[in-house]
C-alpha cells in the first residue's frame, strides 16, 4: 500500500473511501483537502472570517462522523456531500443568529433593567463592615458556604462543629447580615 504521505495527490474520492474504512490518516488528509474549500464557500456566504472558520471546524466535523458512522452513501462525492452540508449549517447558523437578534430586540430593554443593581443596594464597604461584626465562625461558615461553595458536611468537618450547628450558624448570620446591611443612617 502506497504511503499516505502522498494524501494531497490522492483524490477526495480515494480519501474518502479510506477514511469510511476507518484510516487515520486518510481523515486528516480529507480534512486538509477540503478545509480550505469549505473556508472560501464560508467567506463568500457569510461575509466574516470567523464564521467562516467556525462554520470550517463544524462542517469538517459533521463529515468526520458522518463517514465513521458509515451515513455518507457514496463517499466518492464527499465533495458534494460537504458542500450541501455547508449550505445547511450556514442556513441554521442564519436562523440562530435571526432569531437571537428578535429575541434581543424584543426583551433587550427589560434584560437591561433586570441586570442592573437596584438604586438603594449596599455598597461593598459598607458589606464588609457588616461582614467584620460578625464573629470568626459566622464570617467562616459564611465564605466557605457563599464563596468556596462547600457543602454542610464539609464546613462542620473543617470547623469541627455538627452539620446542624453549620446550619443555624449560618442561618443566624444571614440574618444579622440582612439586619446591619438595611441599618437606616450607617453609612460608615
Amino acid at each position: 500500500m502506497p504511503q499516505l504521505a502522498l494524501a494531497e495527490e490522492w483524490s477526495e474520492a480515494v480519501l474518502a473511501r479510506r477514511a469510511a474504512e476507518g484510516d487515520a490518516r486518510a481523515e486528516a488528509g480529507l480534512c486538509r483537502a477540503l478545509a480550505p474549500r469549505i473556508w472560501a464557500w464560508g467567506l463568500r456566504h457569510l461575509r466574516d472570517d470567523h464564521e467562516a472558520r467556525d462554520l470550517t471546524q463544524e462542517v469538517l466535523v459533521i463529515m468526520l462522523e458522518a463517514l465513521r458512522g458509515k451515513r455518507v452513501e457514496r463517499p466518492e462525492q464527499i465533495t458534494s456531500f460537504v458542500l450541501g452540508t455547508c449550505r445547511l449549517v450556514a442556513r441554521d447558523r442564519q436562523r440562530t443568529q435571526h432569531r437571537r437578534q428578535a429575541l434581543l430586540e424584543q426583551w433587550a430593554a427589560e434584560l437591561v433593567s433586570e441586570a442592573l443593581p437596584p438604586s438603594g443596594a449596599p455598597d461593598f464597604d459598607r458589606m464588609f463592615q457588616c461582614l467584620r461584626a460578625l464573629s470568626y465562625q459566622a464570617r467562616q461558615v459564611l465564605v466557605m458556604t457563599f464563596y468556596e461553595d462547600a457543602a454542610a458536611e464539609l464546613i462542620a468537618a473543617d470547623l469541627q462543629t455538627s452539620v446542624g450547628n453549620v446550619r443555624v450558624i449560618r442561618h443566624r448570620s444571614l440574618a444579622q447580615l440582612r439586619a446591619c446591611l438595611e441599618q437606616p443612617g450607617s453609612d460608615r
